[in-house]
């Protein structure tokens, strides 16, 4: 599958870092970016994406909250799915991948950490 053709969907509610997101991922994706979890999800099940970015901590529907909305529904449960966040500690953490994470990014990040997770889920996911 020709990566162009990859769809990637960003959920983060700080405009900037939704904005240098979508800035470093476009090149190599088609991006759809949402400023908040019921965003995202209107998002994710209507495009389908073969990936999703999400940030925890977001008023409303939370990261997690989409994660388990994700996981739930069959068309939309084994999207790869990573989480890109302040939230540090090992408890934070835990969470997220008991919850059903792909991965957990950590902020900061450099682009090649963000790259390397996005193309390992997106390599295992193709395999399925």
């Amino acid at each position: 599958m020709n990566e162009n053709s990859l769809k990637v969907l960003v959920i983060e509610d700080e405009k900037e870092i939704r904005e240098n997101l979508e800035d470093l991922l476009s090149d190599k994706y088609h991006v759809f970016t949402a400023s908040g979890g019921r965003e995202g999800l209107d998002i994710a099940q209507r495009e389908l994406p073969h990936l999703v970015i999400c940030d925890v901590t977001m008023a409303g529907v939370t990261g997690h909250n989409v994660l388990t909305a994700l996981r739930s529904n069959p068309i939309t449960a084994n999207i790869p799915f990573i989480f890109l966040t302040a939230k540090v500690s090992k408890d934070d953490m835990r969470l997220g991948m008991e919850l059903g994470a792909d991965d957990y990014l950590t902020k900061p990040f450099t682009r090649k950490e963000l790259l390397s997770a996005i193309s390992a889920r997106l390599k295992r996911f193709e395999k399925v």
